[in-house]
């Protein structure tokens, strides 16, 4: 399909090809895109590019994304330290304050359990969490996995670990679909979710 194009224009395509998401029509759009663009538009573009891959990190405590050592919520005393939510992904995160009801801080475990793919506990941030839980004063660790097979794995897993730190673990459970993400899920439904979790 590309083979008609300059071999740079292939390359473009080829490139935005290996984004997630994005099939060969898509890239073809982005590469035209990149050619009809003003030279302004695109050098931003290539510039964010490159800065978001040199600064942008995970925070060494809750591994959400961050430009410094410790995110703006890890960094916020306004916030309630004492309650921890456990989420899969960074963009979770993103959901869950989209809600506005949640005001404690977070956990990300980069992934989920997964043994059909050969993800176990070490190949995310499960250890991190323990110690987390074991030397911080946290008094409620709300799981916010998605509600499908992977999510419900992790879960258990998580309580497993939990409970012997008789810390409360609660999740949220009403409102949320079954085996739908949370970054699909809209804030009202989000904030319900959070207002209505049960303990477990």
């Amino acid at each position: 399909m590309t083979t008609h194009y300059p071999e740079s224009m292939v390359s473009l395509i080829e490139e935005f090809a290996k984004l997630p998401g994005v099939g060969l029509r898509t890239a073809e759009r982005f590469a035209f895109y990149a050619l009809g663009a003003p030279h302004e538009a695109v050098e931003n573009l290539s510039k964010l590019l490159i800065k978001v891959n040199e600064n942008v990190r995970y925070c060494r405590q809750c591994f959400n994304l961050s430009e410094e050592s410790l995110c703006r919520i890890c960094q916020d005393s306004g916030r309630d330290h004492s309650l921890l939510c456990v989420v899969q992904d960074p963009k979770d995160i993103i959901a869950i304050e989209k809600g506005g009801e949640y005001r404690g801080i977070y956990h990300v475990l980069l992934g989920v359990l997964s043994p059909l793919e050969g993800i176990g506990p070490k190949d995310i941030k499960v250890k991190e969490l323990l110690n987390r839980l074991k030397k911080d004063a946290i008094r409620e660790v709300v799981i916010g996995t998605s509600s499908d097979t992977e999510g419900d794995a992790t879960f258990l897993y998580l309580l497993k670990q939990i409970k012997p730190l008789k810390i409360k673990v609660t999740r949220i459970a009403h409102g949320v679909p079954v085996g739908s993400a949370l970054e699909f899920v809209d804030k009202a439904t989000l904030a319900r979710a959070f207002k209505q979790r049960q303990e477990v």
